[in-house]
């Protein structure tokens, strides 16, 4: 039977720890540093020759990584390993999904064609998708999408007394109604437009018979906050209490960690799929399952 070794590219050792300990793998070491000129070293530090390879890189930040990755699943095959899947616990290049204007690259696509042809397969939690259906749709190879909602259901029903769900879109009404009927608490979603990037405009619907539980915003991804922001100051306005803020993939862009607690929020909690001090939710158990199903381990 072949051996597993799980090998954390740097930031996500902890995480690493966990799967490996879930998967039955062992954890496997490389070291990456730059030389003067920026360019990348990279060297293993076990065996991977016969093994099977799971290299697990959050892909946040992804320009800083993805050549780092490239470069070790590829020396990974030259040095006999029998296969290379990637855990990619936020994946990113999601958004680009079409051509919306001419000469536009639609990077969703290209960023897929890359990691097919690096990886044997793919796991990941709730990627961004958009218009599409599922990952299948761009990546061709086996990729298994597992989803954080049950995981952040039960922490607002083990830790937030009293609350109301609010989405932040409608494109998100189902994903939170799932999450709220798991949690057993009622839940509503803002009426936005958005202006820009960082300029949205929001408002709360119906929002006078909630006001006596405590609002708990969700989302998929917490990138710039605006629309957090803007939803916690609005909440404030109308005298309901502080709210908690909840992400998936904490991203954090620029002030935005800094900002949303400036702007009232009791408590800001993420996964772990992006390390940050906000993180709360562990999704090492969901990734493992994904990883077994994947490798057809059981």
């Amino acid at each position: 039977m072949t051996s597993t070794a799980l090998i954390s590219l740097p930031g996500n050792e902890s995480l690493a720890a966990s799967i490996a300990d879930a998967i039955g793998a062992r954890q496997g070491r490389i070291e990456i540093r730059r030389f003067p000129d920026d360019e990348t070293y990279l060297r293993f530090g076990s065996d991977v020759a016969g093994q099977d390879v799971i290299l697990l890189c959050t892909l946040d930040r992804p320009d800083s990584k993805i050549l780092a990755l490239l470069f070790a699943a590829a020396t990974a095959r030259e040095l006999g390993a029998h296969q290379v899947g990637l855990i990619a616990p936020y994946l990113s290049y999601m958004r680009q999904d079409r051509r919306f204007k001419s000469g536009e690259a639609v990077t969703s696509r290209c960023f897929a064609r890359i990691l097919s042809e690096a990886f044997d397969w793919l796991a990941t939690v709730d990627p961004h998708l958009h218009r599409l259906s599922s990952l299948e749709e761009i990546y061709t190879v086996p990729a298994r999408a597992v989803h954080a909602a049950p995981l952040v259901s039960d922490w607002i029903r083990e830790t937030v007394d009293d609350p109301v769900l609010v989405g932040p879109d409608s494109e998100s009404e189902q994903w939170v109604a799932a999450v709220a009927g798991d949690a057993g608490a009622p839940h509503l979603v803002l009426q936005k437009v958005r202006h820009g990037d960082r300029d949205v405009e929001i408002s709360v619907p119906d929002i006078e018979q909630w006001r006596h539980r405590r609002p708990v915003l969700v989302d998929d991804i917490i990138s710039t906050g605006r629309t957090m922001i803007e939803t916690v100051g609005h909440l404030k306005r109308l005298g309901m209490r502080a709210p908690v803020c909840v992400g998936v993939h904490g991203i954090f862009a620029g002030a935005a960690f800094r900002d949303l607690n400036l702007a009232g929020a009791s408590q800001v909690v993420t996964t772990n799929t992006v390390v940050h001090e906000s993180n709360a939710i562990d999704v090492a158990e969901i990734l493992a399952e994904a990883v077994l199903a994947l490798t057809g381990d059981r």
